[in-house]
């Protein structure tokens, strides 16, 4: 196997260039010591940063490598929920982490928006959201064909709708206050910035700096609209620039359980 540390930047990936044997069929890969993702998905679990004995949501967790990063760096302690909408994607999540030895996650089947009404006081929820997938075109590109506007409009709903259900889930009396990191592979403004400052608008959260040393600021104008200018602390990522997928994270902070005047 040919392989070298993915960048400075993560301590834990390693970029393959070419092996032999499948890489997931290696007798490594069957005992649970690695898992197979793009260098993109590394970056929400280094922005949320979990803690050991920390209680934390993964609300879109299928298939399952940024749940066990998660596990990782919990060091397999205090509580993970793992949940997805998609119920036959389930036993994938399953199996992945049975094969590397995630004891602390437990398995969920259940629609994200109303998690609120399931459960809560987490101290960081992870929402790794459902998207058009505008910055996998590089190794996609059916998708240029497949994806309109139409579809950014409908994906756009549905994850503003996530996402203030993902910060009602989380605590603001975690020390520190409740982390939500807010991630998609899209590039599109109308996935990322605009939903973003959607939620700023409609609930007591903060962007706070992602911690990642490298990406673009996130836009805080585009053509006719206008953003709020934190949204310079999130992170965009783009294939040209960056040799992996395109990408979007912003973390936020809860500072009050309260739903601000008119939310």
């Amino acid at each position: 196997v040919s392989l070298d540390p993915i960048s400075k930047w993560s301590s834990e990936g390693l970029q393959i260039y070419e092996s032999a044997v499948p890489i997931g069929a290696t007798p490594e890969y069957l005992a649970g010591h690695y898992m197979i993702q793009s260098a993109s998905s590394f970056l929400p679990v280094l922005a949320l940063d979990p803690q050991p004995g920390q209680r934390v949501l993964d609300m879109a967790s299928a298939p399952g490598g940024k749940t066990s990063h998660i596990a990782a760096r919990m060091g397999n302690s205090g509580t993970l929920v793992a949940n997805d909408f998609n119920k036959q994607r389930l036993p994938s999540l399953a199996s992945n982490l049975a094969r590397q030895g995630v004891r602390c996650a437990i398995l969920l089947h259940a629609d994200g928006r109303e998690f609120p009404r399931l459960m809560g006081g987490f101290d960081r929820v992870l929402l790794d959201a459902p998207c058009t997938g505008l910055g996998v075109i590089s190794k996609d590109p059916a998708v240029k064909a497949e994806k309109g506007f139409t579809d950014v409009q409908r994906c756009q709903q549905l994850q503003k709708e996530l996402l203030l259900a993902a910060i009602d889930s989380c605590t603001a009396n975690s020390a520190g206050g409740g982390i939500v990191v807010y991630s998609t592979c899209s590039i599109a403004v109308e996935e990322n910035e605009a939903v973003v400052d959607y939620a700023l608008a409609s609930r007591n959260v903060k962007l706070v700096d992602t911690g990642l040393p490298f990406g673009v600021e996130g836009l805080t104008r585009y053509r006719s609209k206008r953003f709020h200018a934190s949204l310079k602390h999130a992170r965009r990522f783009y294939p040209h620039t960056h040799n992996m997928d395109g990408f979007f994270v912003a973390k936020l902070r809860k500072f009050s359980n309260d739903l601000p005047p008119g939310a």
